[in-house]
């Protein structure tokens, strides 16, 4: 729970570090502008609000690692992915944009704190306890900090810690260990297809490399 907040904190901060005129460039997110993962991530935050207020008495079905699933690449024929750009851009300046995350995201992070880490929640489906939810949603918010300052030159990236977290759980959804040459942040870029790997990667890989990328949801 103490990594969610230290993860989230941090991006939070980074998109409040964003200037304004960054917001219509690229993320790493394919197909994604920098305002459309901001207005993902007021999603993103309003989701673990409901999911700690839900809570079930019913046994866990999954944990901070099966919650996860691999998937197929995005088509953008779901109709939430199509409403986020348009979502996105209704909000104009994007400090308004940032305002509400800032606001929903300190909410977020606020209840998680205070939530038990053994009461069961559900969402999407599933059954699990608060912590494993917690510790699921490292893989989430450190993929998208990556995301958030993939081609802007000011932001900070992730914490170290959640960098190394988010790699183990990637490894564990898929299957696999990326090479130790692999940082952490390597791992996850040409892990989750953000970027191709370099020969001298492709190389390391070995038969790893025709599995990629490994598209979690």
């Amino acid at each position: 729970m103490d990594l969610f907040s230290r993860s989230w904190t941090a991006l939070l901060a980074a998109v409040a570090a964003t200037p304004d005129e960054d917001f219509d460039r690229p993320s790493g997110c394919a197909g994604r502008l920098v305002r459309d993962l901001v207005c993902h991530l007021v999603v993103d935050a309003q989701d673990v609000l409901i999911t700690l207020v839900t809570p079930v008495d019913a046994e866990p079905t999954v944990d901070a690692v099966t919650y996860w699933n691999l998937v197929d690449p995005p088509t953008g024929e779901d109709p939430l992915d199509a409403l986020i750009p348009r979502l996105a851009a209704a909000y104009g300046d994007p400090g308004l944009l940032k305002s509400h995350l800032a606001d929903v995201g300190a909410a977020a992070g606020r209840a998680a704190v205070l939530a038990d880490p053994a009461v069961r929640v559900g969402t999407r489906d599933v059954v699990l306890t608060v912590g494993d939810y917690l510790s699921a949603y490292v893989l989430e918010w450190t993929v998208h900090h990556l995301d958030l300052v993939a081609h802007l030159p000011s932001p900070a990236g992730p914490p170290v810690e959640a960098l190394a977290a988010a790699r183990g759980s990637l490894e564990e959804v898929a299957g696999v260990v990326f090479p130790g040459s692999f940082s952490d942040r390597e791992a996850l870029l040409v892990g989750t297809g953000r970027r191709p790997p370099t020969g001298a990667e492709t190389a390391a890989l070995g038969e790893l490399a025709a599995k990629l990328p490994f598209v979690v949801g």
